[in-house]
């Protein structure tokens, strides 16, 4: 679930609280090339003041002109946009693209409260709501689930679906750190080196102090897990690898030159990893993007990583790179988001 969903129950709370008429709207099911895919939120005010996208911004211009000309539903209700190429153009869906949404009243905020504890504490729970009776219920959720509606009731995720572990706390590690936030990434940042924990200051993040293999082991990595070793440091880098590889994590690379990706390759033959498992390595780490800065190949990292989720060829990699054959979770079916 994007961050902007999260916004958008956190303002529509905040209206609430000031006693303001509010509506929240979702997007339940497109079709051709529709902008936001299904689950996204638009919270809509009384007077028409809108956060959240279901649209590319006429669909919302529509639902504000409903409301300002007194169009207010006081239960949940479909609405379709696109049944026709006419009305499809007119809303600016492209390719005669359609729009399903479920408008609904919000009568209370105690499972906005919920949900917004819950994601804080890096929980995926699921908001499920009953078209009949507006009834709604929040409910942990996992990994793998998705969006869905079955015409009387939908089930919503809110919460972090994939995770990043990070090995190393340096400077490239807090500006990936922040930038894979933004991608609503849970993250989690190892290194038991002590001067390192005492400077980690990314709000948002978690902190271990453990030995990498230990830490891997303990969190028990699935296919949305994203391993990155960058600490420079093969006594740390080859610890978190030689569990990661081993892992079903749909991504595990790490920070170093050809030579040395070669280096480390060679090393963790000399452990009980198939050369299946080493041929997971992504090395060197990041799309070729000509980075220097720690902020540019934080970039690169999180393409190449965002690439892989999605099942899309890497193209954009230096000759000479380990580079896994497979698409990740996406392409394979295992994810859905």
């Amino acid at each position: 679930m994007d961050s902007l969903d999260l916004q958008v129950l956190q303002q529509a709370r905040d209206w609430h609280r000031e006693g303001q008429k509010v509506w929240l709207v979702t997007v339940i099911e497109t079709w051709g090339s529709a902008p936001r895919p299904p689950g996204a939120l638009l919270a809509m005010r009384g007077d028409g003041l809108v956060v959240g996208s279901v649209s590319g911004g006429c669909v919302e211009d529509d639902l504000i002109d409903r409301v300002r000309h007194g169009e207010r539903v006081d239960h949940p209700t479909l609405i379709n946009y696109g049944v026709s190429k006419e009305e499809a153009a007119r809303f600016g869906l492209p390719c005669g693209g359609n729009l399903r949404l479920v408008q609904e009243p919000l009568a209370r905020i105690d499972w906005i409260d919920e949900v917004l504890a819950r994601t804080a504490r890096h929980e995926l729970v699921a908001r499920t709501l009953d078209l009949d009776s507006g009834a709604v219920a929040v409910e942990a959720a996992s990994r793998g689930e998705s969006f869905e509606f079955d015409g009387k009731r939908l089930r919503a995720l809110f919460g972090p679906r994939w995770r990043m572990l990070i090995i190393g706390a340096g400077q490239l590690s807090r500006v990936l750190a922040g930038m894979a936030l933004a991608l609503d990434f849970e993250v989690i940042c190892c290194d038991p080196r002590e001067e390192y924990h005492l400077t980690w200051d990314v709000p948002g993040t978690t902190f271990s102090k453990a030995m990498p293999d230990d830490l891997v082991l303990e969190l028990h990595l699935d296919p949305h897990c994203a391993v990155v070793a960058v600490t420079h440091d093969p006594k740390l880098d080859d610890l978190v690898l030689l569990e990661a590889l081993k892992s079903p994590a749909f991504y595990v690379g790490a920070l170093g030159s050809r030579s040395n990706t070669a280096a480390r390759q060679e090393r963790l033959a000399l452990f009980d990893l198939s050369q299946a498992e080493i041929g997971r390595l992504h090395g060197p780490i990041g799309l070729d993007l000509g980075s220097k800065t720690p902020a540019e190949i934080a970039v690169s990292i999180l393409a190449e990583i965002v690439a892989v989720k999605n099942g899309i060829a890497l193209t954009q990699k230096k000759v000479g790179s380990a580079m896994p054959l497979a698409s990740g979770p996406l392409a394979s079916g295992v994810c859905a988001r």
